[in-house]
């Protein structure tokens, strides 16, 4: 009875062997402030982006991909958890505040590390994190990664001998906003020093994690905190981009290029470790390009913040080498379609109380199954009577002042959202705001204050 009991508990180990081995890993490499037109794929003629354009010829184009959100904090809230963050109230860019465990994405909800946990994935957070910054409740490691090495805030600068502030979790506070962008990076809980420009350690992080985890399935969100500003490129980037004249859009295009040199390297890792075919590999942007920063929206109205189609749109790609073929998909998608992709493609087992709002984007593209993915996708901003956007099919609604104004657009024949056609089309517009007023029943308020609160913002706004 004994060796029969010994001899079943090794056949199911080997039989769970079997099984991780055969889960696909799983790369999500997002830029942080991207802009629409700054990739070559998507028209840009002044920064170079062989090595994204390569991913994209080679991939799945989405050309209505959108982030969950128009600016960071929320849109990586939407994203790392499958469902839109307003249910949860993670609705603001939450503030740098380590003493305060109630500053970033609840614990009740479980992130795509804490999904792939329980079937043997390994995985880490490489760059911005952005979620919270509070050491026991939102630090990635509490929330199911296996490592970090990044920072916790929203911006960081890019060079070791800007870094004046060594714990992370030790800030003066009330200056924490601003002290967070100087602080050590985190290996972990280690506050560590780096060398070369902060973009080429966190894709050489990522080289050395896949390095190590050929073996077993593993989940790796290479989270760049480029472009976003401080702008900050290296000096050797800075040179291939020396043809650009206006000032802020030469700095900015040197990290673009800098990332783009990431994401070739990543790539070829994953060539030389021959793990393409086992490895999904999404590319996109958290939010719209910040056109006052240098970045291009190109024909999208607005940028990052807005519900306009520039604040939220952005460069959106798949790769799964063997299973998807060289393609542009026009039907919306968006990033809290990654976690129930990986979820569903996986056998993780979710939450029945709390639904993803993603849908799994495989068949779709591969043309096992017909039709949009998602009836609507949404955009809410400053609580309930704040701003709404809901995409539906060709037409967009956007929604503003309480729910006292409105524009309707279709984006088929008109992309830039030039012209209002809310009075010619009133059945559409009762139609796709009844669809906006039904999800709006599953959101709650927002559960923290963000960076518009603080003291610095409201300094800068006096400003302009």
């Amino acid at each position: 009875m004994k060796i029969f009991s010994i001899l079943f508990a090794l056949a199911c180990l080997s039989l769970g062997a079997e099984q991780i081995q055969n889960k696909p890993n799983l790369i999500v490499i997002m830029a942080d402030d991207l802009g629409y037109k700054d990739v070559g794929y998507n028209g840009c003629t002044d920064i170079p982006t062989p090595h994204i354009d390569a991913l994209a010829k080679s991939g799945v184009q989405f050309s209505s991909g959108y982030s969950a959100y128009s600016v960071c904090g929320p849109s990586r809230a939407g994203f790392i958890t499958g469902r839109y963050q307003q249910r949860f109230g993670s609705e603001r860019n939450p503030q740098y505040r380590p003493e305060d465990p109630n500053m970033g994405v609840p614990k009740s909800e479980k992130t795509i590390a804490e999904v792939l946990k329980p079937l043997g994935y390994s995985s880490k957070i490489i760059g911005k994190w952005h979620l919270g910054a509070h050491k026991e409740t939102h630090h990635p490691l509490n929330r199911g990664f296996d490592e970090f090495y990044g920072h916790l805030g929203g911006s960081h600068y890019y060079f070791q001998k800007e870094m004046k502030f060594k714990d992370s979790y030790k800030l003066t506070k009330d200056k924490e906003e601003i002290q967070q962008m100087r602080t050590w990076i985190l290996d972990d809980h280690t506050p560590v020093q780096f060398e070369k420009h902060l973009t080429e350690e966190f894709t050489d992080q990522a080289l050395d994690f896949i390095e190590r985890h050929q073996e077993k399935p593993f989940f790796l969100f290479m989270s760049y905190n480029a472009p976003h500003t401080p702008l900050q490129p290296a000096k050797k980037d800075l040179e291939r981009v020396s043809h650009i004249q206006d000032k802020q859009r030469q700095l900015y295009a040197g990290l673009v290029v800098g990332l783009d040199d990431g994401v070739g390297q990543i790539m070829k890792k994953l060539r030389d470790c021959q793990l393409e075919e086992n490895t999904l590999v999404f590319f996109m942007s958290d939010n719209g390009g910040k056109e006052k920063w240098g970045a291009d929206n190109g024909i999208l109205r607005k940028d990052k913040g807005s519900s306009y189609e520039g604040g939220w749109r952005v460069p959106f790609l798949l790769k799964w080498k063997g299973v998807t073929s060289p393609s542009i998909y026009d039907q919306p998608v968006n990033s809290l379609d990654v976690l129930a992709t990986i979820a569903d493609l996986s056998g993780a087992a979710l939450d029945p109380e709390k639904p993803l709002d993603g849908v799994n984007l495989i068949p779709y593209v591969t043309g096992a199954k017909q039709g949009s993915p998602h009836k609507a996708i949404f955009l809410r901003g400053g609580g309930s009577e704040g701003s709404y956007a809901v995409r539906m099919g060709d037409y967009k609604l956007i929604t503003y002042n309480g729910g006292t104004c409105h524009q309707m657009f279709n984006l088929k024949d008109d992309i830039s959202e030039e012209k209002n056609i809310i009075k010619s089309f009133p059945e559409r517009f009762t139609e796709i705001d009844n669809v906006r007023a039904e999800w709006s029943k599953g959101l709650i308020e927002p559960v923290y204050l963000g960076l518009e609160h603080t003291q610095k913002f409201k300094e800068n706004n006096k400003k302009k």
